[in-house]
């Protein structure tokens, strides 16, 4: 098959799967994936498939269409090149994260068998598939699975995730690659609260969003950004459609555009492609998919490729009652089009933006009044007004929950109202039809009726003929009776003349 010929014949904005030659991997989620434009392949490291974590890498080349299995070479020995499946240098994990960086795969944190205190940074490099681990400094996060990794510049950025222990994070690392250097980020402001399967983004080399996630109970949709030159959180009003929340999607970045896909809540998942304006902070709605589609999976992963100068989404894996290994491919257009909204439980949203308040709350109270700046007089501020300006964030937070509330309701009553609608006209149409049907039954009655009038005639006619036929046995009883008496009238007669000829002769 010509690919660039098979590409090129894409529809805008739709997923469509790509007819792939030879065998394919095995199905997974919670797998790490990366596209090296340079060579036109898409990498897929790791995963979970029913229970058991996967020590594989698989390779998937856009211009051939055809996977293919990435044989590793343990970096042992100051560097020596050995052949070996390596599970110690690469071991079977998931939710880890993986980036292109150079001619190389990073690949970081996850959960696996392999104990460790701390995070993890292994590499593949793509020339040699020499594989290892990377040697770090400083302050390394701990070790955890369900985060984000986000490249800005030389730096990766790593928030939140879960635990050996199941705790839930929502800290802020920094990886310097040029140094292979960690530092803690002490950020200002209430930060998300802790989550993990969430997703991340950048914005102009200085803003990291973060979108969704889950805590152990609670999904969320809401969106937060931490500003990388003042290290100050914030959660901006968004436009645009509303969105459910969700956990496990999965993400990429096109100049201006954050695209998402996939996603769930442990009961259903989520159908809708999305993209948002991350100038203009607007979601909308790109494309959408039935609720057991593979791209309405949870731990799917998606990445763009340049296929024929253009830009493309890739999708692969996740799972939705079953694991997928398919590989989905959209060609995109400018985003210029409005698309339907996207609604959502009032519940589900106010729930999770509860979370977020309760623990913006938790957090003003924790701080510490002993370590705020004096004066030029000496003395700190005034108690009253630190108190109010606490009080004022509180009301503020509680403002935001009951506004988004608000929009969730109205958003509600609007989908209700759609519904409604829709009951009236399918009742409209069932009454029609029930008109016609109650029309058809009055004719039928009509000639029920005829029908018995005429078996009535029938049964009088049947009862006549009776009578008559009871007549004619009657009648031929005594016709019988009749015959009897004339033969023997006769007989009688034709004896008398015999004797008196007799007698007379």
């Amino acid at each position: 098959m010509n690919a660039a010929n098979w590409f090129s014949q894409l529809a805008y904005d739709r997923w469509v799967p790509i007819p792939v030659s030879g065998a394919r991997p095995s199905a997974r989620y919670k797998h790490a994936a990366a596209v090296a434009d340079d060579d036109g392949k898409l990498y897929i490291a790791g995963g979970s498939r029913t229970g058991r974590y996967l020590p594989d890498v698989q390779v998937f080349d856009f211009r051939g269409l055809v996977w293919s299995s990435l044989k590793f070479k343990s970096k042992v020995d100051g560097g020596k090149g050995e052949e070996n499946g390596a599970p110690e240098v690469f071991p079977a994990t998931s939710d880890h994260s993986m980036v292109k960086w150079g001619n190389k795969l990073l690949l970081l944190g996850g959960h696996s068998k392999a104990n460790s205190d701390s995070m993890i940074v292994r590499f593949i490099d793509l020339e040699t598939h020499a594989c290892g681990v990377i040697e770090t400094s400083g302050e390394a996060p701990v070790s955890r699975g369900g985060h984000s990794v986000t490249l800005v510049g030389s730096r990766l950025i790593i928030f939140g995730g879960e635990d050996r222990n199941r705790k839930l994070l929502n800290n802020v690392y920094a990886l310097d690659l040029e140094t292979m250097t960690w530092d803690v980020a002490v950020t200002k402001q209430t930060p998300p609260a802790p989550r993990f399967d969430h997703t991340a983004a950048i914005n102009g080399d200085r803003y990291l969003l973060i979108f969704g996630g889950c805590s152990h109970s609670i999904f969320f949709n809401d969106l937060h950004v931490l500003d990388l030159q003042t290290m100050e959180w914030s959660q901006p009003e968004v436009q645009g459609d509303l969105v459910t929340p969700r956990a496990g999607h999965s993400g990429v970045t096109i100049d201006e555009n954050w695209y998402i896909a996939g996603g769930g809540d442990n009961k259903n998942g989520c159908p809708e492609t999305l993209v948002l304006n991350m100038s203009k902070l607007a979601w909308s709605a790109l494309a959408s998919v039935k609720e057991r589609d593979p791209l309405a999976s949870e731990g799917l992963s998606v990445c763009s490729v340049l296929i024929n100068g253009e830009r493309h989404l890739v999708a692969f894996g996740g799972y939705n009652g079953k694991y997928n290994n398919e590989v989905f491919v959209m060609r995109l257009k400018p985003r210029d089009a409005l698309r339907p909204k996207i609604f959502q439980s009032p519940a589900a949203a106010a729930a999770a933006a509860s979370v977020s308040a309760a623990y913006a709350l938790a957090k003003s109270e924790k701080l510490d009044f002993s370590k705020l700046n004096l004066n030029s007089n000496g003395t700190g501020k005034n108690s009253t007004e630190q108190d109010l300006a606490f009080e004022i964030d509180a009301l503020k937070a509680e403002k935001k929950v009951l506004e988004l509330s608000l929009a969730e309701v109205r958003a509600e009553n609007y989908r209700v109202t759609e519904k409604i609608d829709e009951v009236n006209g399918t009742h409209a149409e069932l009454s029609k039809e029930l008109h016609s049907v109650q029309g058809q039954l009055v004719a039928e009655r009509s000639r029920c009726f005829k029908l018995e009038a005429q078996i009535a005639e029938l049964q009088k006619m049947m009862e006549s003929l009776q009578s008559i036929e009871n007549e004619v046995q009657l009648l031929r009883r005594q016709k019988s009776a009749l015959d009897q008496e004339i033969e023997r009238s006769a007989a009688q007669r034709q004896g008398s003349g015999g004797v008196w000829r007799w007698i007379a002769g």
